[in-house]
């Protein structure tokens, strides 16, 4: 157990990266808006889910052997791009099918929005360079056994993860309540859900970690 300084300065820390929006911010806000609170919920579950995958690798050594490998980190990075690339269109072409279509779309399986959430998230090469530069800076030797201290700090951030998002995709899904009463937003909603995830694939792309000054 890392003692009282070490880990209030982790939690400062973790807590002021999570409340800046990034790709699963805004994949659980579209969520949130498009299908309601309780998707929005869902979709922070299972982007959970992988966040603590990334924690028992992290805790494996394996992160740190992917972060070591710039062939795999770049696999990692557009399997994650090609991925939320796909559901954007996937989203735009159900969009023009329905179009043609006087009834409303179904809702997406909240089954399916979990697994979708979790992938994301495990395939988010920010996550894995999260826990391979940020994390290790508060484990201490001395306190003990390593790969356990990686672990408790990555349960305890993905704790603060779903505190975090869960508030987004609450006010999400209250803005989304209201969104929906206008007619313009409902014909473009899932234009504008495609375009999202799509703009997130091509962020992920573009990211690029300065690992060598870690």
């Amino acid at each position: 157990m890392p003692d009282a300084t070490i880990l209030l300065a982790f939690i400062t820390a973790a807590v002021i990266l999570l409340i800046i929006p990034g790709p699963a911010v805004l994949y659980v806000i579209t969520r949130s808006t498009e299908q309601g609170t309780k998707a929005g919920l869902v979709s922070v579950c299972g982007i959970q889910a992988g966040t603590l995958v990334h924690a028992a690798a992290a805790s494996l050594g394996v992160s740190a052997l992917l972060m070591a490998s710039a062939m795999a980190f770049s696999l990692l990075k557009y399997l994650g791009a090609a991925y939320l690339v796909y559901l954007g269109v996937k989203k735009i072409a159900d969009a023009r099918k329905q179009s043609t279509r006087p009834e409303a779309p179904p809702p997406q399986p909240l089954s399916a929005i979990f697994w979708q959430g979790m992938i994301v998230n495990v395939l988010n090469p920010k996550c894995a360079l999260f826990f391979f530069a940020f994390l290790p800076q508060f484990v201490r030797p001395e306190n003990g056994n390593v790969a356990l201290q990686v672990l408790f700090f990555g349960l305890l951030f993905t704790f603060l993860a779903f505190l975090t998002d869960g508030s987004y995709a609450l006010a999400a899904g209250r803005l989304g309540k209201y969104m929906k009463q206008n007619a313009w937003y409902r014909r473009l909603e899932a234009y504008i859900s495609g375009i999202i995830y799509i703009s997130l694939g091509l962020l992920t792309v573009v990211f690029h970690p300065q690992t060598s000054k870690k």
